[in-house]
Order: C-alpha cells, then structure tokens, then sequence
C-alpha cells in the first residue's frame, strides 16, 4: 500500500501550520487583544525603547561633568539618580534625589523618583508617602502610573507573609485548576480584585482595565520589565474581562515569563497553572501553543535588544553623545513581528519545506515501485 497520501497529508498539515496548530484562529485573537491592549506583548518581552547599563554608565559620567559646570540644573540631578538606581547604586540614587529636593523642595519628578527608588528596594513604607506627594502635586502623571503604583504597593502590603516578606505569586494558583470561587468570578482575581474591591464590588469596566493596565505598563518602562510581581498584576488585569473583551493570550505570556523571572520551583509552578487557567473558556487553545508562539516572539525580541545594546556600547567606545545618537536612530515604537514579517516567512517556509516533502515523497514511491517491477519477462 503506497504511503503517498499519509506523507501528503502531513505535507499539507505543515503547509498550513495555523490551521494544524489552529494558530490561525489564535493569531486573528491574538491580534485583536494586542490592538485593545497596544505595546503589552513589545514591554512583556523586552522589545521596547530601553538602555543599557552600560549606557546608564555612560550617563553617569556625563551627568556628572555636566554637573561641575551647572550644579542647579533639575533635570540632570534626575537622570544622575535614575542611573544610579538602574545600575543597582541604591544609596547613591536616594543621596541624589534627597539633595535635588533640598534645592528645590515640592517638585512632582523628585518625589516619584524617591518614592519608586523605595518602592523597587521594597521598602514599601518609605516609598508610599513619597507617591502620595508626587499625586498630590500631578494626580494624571505618567498616564496615572503613579496612582496605580500606589494601589500595587498596597496591594502588596496585604499579600506579605508574618515575616513581612512577599512570596510569589501574590495571588496563590489553587491545584489542577480547582477554585473555592464562582465559576463566573474566578477570572476577578489578584490585583483586579483588589481594583474592584476599591469601588464597593463593581465589576471593572473597559475603560478601568485599559487605564489600570497603561499603569503597570509605564511601572514595566521604568523599572525590570521582567519584574514577576508587575507580570503577574498585568496579567491579573488582562484576564479580569469578560470572555468577549479579555486578553487570556497575552495573560498567559504574562504568566509564563513571571514564571522564567522566579528561582523558586514552586513559584515556576503556580505561575504556570495560572497561565493555564487563563485558557479554561478558549476551547482547543493550549498552553504549549502559546509557550511556542511566545518562544519566538522572545526571541525575536532578544535578537532586537541584543542589536541595541551593540550600537550603544559602540557609541561609548567612539566618544559619542549616546543619548543625541539614540535619539536620532529610534523614532519608531518597535513592534513584535511588524519589522521582520516572520509570521509571513515562518508560512512561506513551511510551504516550502512542504513541496520538498512532497517531491522527496513522490521519488521515493517511484523508487519503490521501480523496484518491484522485474527487469526482464524471463
């Protein structure tokens, strides 16, 4: 029996992987929560406008010769204590912004600053007073990070264990699935909960979502984007939707890379069932279908960030002012799969190594059968 039509059928399954894997479908909603929610897939995996250490390096020593010549100037104490913080130089950066409000106490950037360089030590008592400052100057700062920012670290605060330290994730995942909560009001959890419980029980609309996830992602842009607890808060906001206006596909990125960020093998765990259970309405979605999306998503975003750093590290070495050169290359918002099209090439290859599937089977049957026809009637 010729095994012809069971190669073509796998052919033909690797010609059209979106509709074998049913990516197809999973793309098309993949593409609607990333419209809904812009520029969460570019911070989850790092693929967006960030330096360096070496480039915060590079900024400490030229704000500092700035310095020598305008001791006074505002904006260049913040970017020296911002570049403390972002190359772990803690004390450093609180000794600068603390010096900054000594010669011009009340201003709304000194206060965010030393109120996040606590928040991000953990010494989230410290930092909260600080927050509160900054708000009462500029409430809609920052889109309202500040805000939001607040209400995590309380959030936090009410999550800490009897030793006051945090154990991720916040929200713990229940086994196999299995919740103590209405099937309808599982989705609602963690920070969400903690959002919607601010306003007497009210489900978060569209809107809240939208401005509580803008929130996070600007704490994602100043601080680790691969931060587990703002992955896990992000992905606590994406799903809280209902079915029809959730973003269940980019929760579970959210989840799976909270997941890569933890040492803890428990943790790894409970983050991978809460990625999971963002999937449990979305009938034929599995988890190893996003974990595989997401892989190359990753590494599409490495490679751009790898390419990045290079062209920083190159200006230093050239004596160049880094910062007028990163601003005269990057204009753009970088997007996952908009500049490489590798959705595009990834179908184009898989209809290609499908023909070669094809012409490889279709000469081995020849093969065959020639070999069984005798060579002579004798």
């Amino acid at each position: 029996m010729s095994r012809i039509p069971s190669l073509l059928a796998f052919a033909m399954a690797i010609a059209t992987p979106a509709a074998a894997l049913g990516c197809l479908w999973d793309y098309d909603t993949l593409k609607q929560e990333r419209e809904r929610f812009p520029t969460v897939l570019e911070l989850v995996t790092g693929k967006f406008f960030r330096h360096s250490k070496e480039f915060y390096e590079w900024r400490i020593r030229d704000r500092q010769k700035k310095l020598e010549a305008d001791p006074t100037n505002l904006g260049h104490l913040d970017d020296l204590a911002v570049a403390y913080e972002m190359t772990g130089q803690h004390a450093k950066s609180i000794e600068t912004i603390t010096a900054k409000d000594r010669l011009k106490p009340g201003v709304y950037e000194t206060y965010s600053n030393l109120g996040t360089f606590h928040i991000l030590a953990g010494d989230f008592e410290l930092g909260l007073p600080y927050i509160d400052k900054a708000l009462a100057i500029n409430p809609d700062a920052h889109f309202g990070r500040e805000k939001y920012q607040k209400w995590l670290v309380e959030y936090a605060m009410t999550r800490r264990a009897s030793d006051g330290k945090l154990v991720l994730p916040l929200e713990p995942a229940s086994p196999s699935g299995r919740e103590s909560v209405p099937p309808l009001d599982w989705r609602v959890g963690g920070f969400a909960r903690f959002l919607q419980d601010r306003q007497g029980e009210s489900p978060l609309t569209r809107d809240q979502i939208q401005a509580a996830v803008t929130g996070v992602l600007g704490m994602m842009r100043f601080a680790r984007h691969d931060n587990p607890l703002l992955l896990e808060a992000l992905a606590d906001l994406l799903k809280a939707g209902e079915p029809r206006i959730d973003a269940s596909r980019l929760a579970a990125r959210c989840y799976l890379k909270a997941a890569g960020s933890v040492p803890d093998a428990a943790a790894k765990a409970a983050y991978r069932t809460h990625a999971e259970k963002c999937l449990k309405l979305h009938q034929g979605l599995e988890l190893s279908a996003i974990e595989a999306e997401f892989a190359v998503e990753q590494a599409e975003a490495d490679a751009w960030y790898d390419e990045l750093r290079a062209k920083e590290l190159r200006w230093i070495a050239e004596g160049k002012d880094a910062d007028a050169e990163f601003d005269r290359l990057y204009t753009r918002e970088p997007a996952i799969g908009a500049q490489s099209g590798w959705r595009e090439k990834a179908v184009l290859f898989s209809f290609g190594a499908a023909v070669l599937l094809l012409v490889v089977a279709a000469g081995w049957s020849v093969r065959r059968r020639a070999r069984a026809v005798p060579l002579s009637s004798e």
